[in-house]
């Protein structure tokens, strides 16, 4: 079994130990989906779950994805889509 150590990872470990600064993660489809709250976004070894389509702060549905296939993961800004 493979263990990924990826950005995203450490990324969500620090967010979890200070303040939360909402990002992005995008994708090798190119999707791009927004985390605006740590919770939003759950880790495995391999893979990674993140809640969309918030109502009321509660995610309606999720995403599940490998890490092998985030490509780059951003600082949110006002202008990020999902």
């Amino acid at each position: 079994q493979t263990h990924v150590s990826s950005p995203l990872q450490k990324r969500l470990r620090a967010a979890r130990k200070r303040t939360f600064q909402p990002f992005q993660v995008r994708t090798s489809a190119g999707d791009t989906y927004a985390v605006r709250h740590p919770e939003m976004a759950f880790l495995t070894r391999t893979e990674i779950l993140i809640g969309v389509i918030e109502h009321d702060g509660i995610p309606l549905r999720y995403r599940t994805g490998s890490l092998l296939h985030v490509t780059a993961i951003e600082p949110l800004d006002a202008s990020a889509a999902v």
